[in-house]
């Protein structure tokens, strides 16, 4: 016999719409747990996704405090937390609870250095909405060690680009640096400007492209949690242009993550 329904009884399942797409795994949704290193822009669009989506376990890791420049692109962000002393992860992590009461979202401040492959070893899924190639380096080569999934994001203006690096199976985001990358790791950049040891101009940065990148991040988690194909190699997108590419790149034979995986 038919289960019978009672008209307006779907609606009061917060993600019955979600569960109409077959092939989300909700119960490994809800039940992974995920860390979310940068509450800037990228880590506030990254964090409202994960919590609406049925995320329920949830780090943000940030150093940073909000000035006022970053109104324009954070939406969890409220004018006045500019003055309100408090850092922006603890600030992410209580408007997420606005979203969804349901989300367990611990902040935490400190640096990305501070975090081992142990530390890594706890979660099920790393995205990284970082702008800096030193801490994005450290992400990469310590998520991979620990053989934990991260979906790293960037933008650049009106463009963009995303790398899932799935262990040990797809090349990471060392295989695809060059020269140029290397002599910059170092360099700490910072939207409020603060704890910099080398100075650079601001890089532009607005919502639309922001949003773009950290909803195709969370895409990727929800795929490769749910047992399907992340995006292969890395996908860049142009907002002038109005297109997304994904562009080959080869697992780089002699990248120290990969030396190290065969080794363990």
């Amino acid at each position: 016999m038919a289960e019978l329904i009672r008209p307006g009884e779907r609606d009061e399942d917060r993600h019955d719409r979600t569960r109409l797409i077959t092939w989300v795994d909700m119960d490994k949704v809800s039940s992974s747990n995920v860390l979310v290193v940068g509450a800037g822009a990228l880590g506030n669009e990254a964090v409202k996704d994960l919590a609406l989506f049925g995320f329920r376990h949830v780090d943000v890791l940030d150093m940073d405090t909000v000035v006022r420049s970053n109104l324009s692109r954070c939406v969890l962000f409220r004018e006045g937390d500019q003055s309100s002393g408090k850092g922006k992860a603890p600030l992410v992590a209580e408007r997420a609870r606005g979203l969804c009461p349901e989300i367990d979202i611990k902040a935490i401040e400190g640096k990305v250095q501070s975090l081992g492959p142990e530390d890594m070893k706890r979660y099920d899924m790393i995205l990284g909405c970082l702008d800096n190639v030193a801490a994005r380096l450290h992400l990469n080569a310590n998520s991979y060690h620990a053989q934990v999934p991260y979906v790293d994001g960037g933008t650049d203006g009106f463009r963009g680009r995303v790398q899932a690096v799935v262990p040990p199976f797809s090349p990471c985001l060392q295989c695809g640096m060059n020269r140029s990358h290397f002599k910059v790791m170092e360099r700490r950049f910072s939207c409020t400007g603060q704890d910099t040891v080398f100075y650079q101009p601001k890089m532009a940065a607005e919502i639309t492209t922001t949003s773009i990148v950290a909803a195709v991040q969370v895409r990727e988690a929800v795929k490769i949690l749910s047992g399907r194909s992340a995006i292969a190699n890395v996908m860049h997108y142009d907002g002038l242009a109005g297109t997304s590419e994904v562009f080959a790149l080869d697992i780089d034979p002699g990248c120290s993550n990969h030396l190290s995986a065969k080794l363990s």
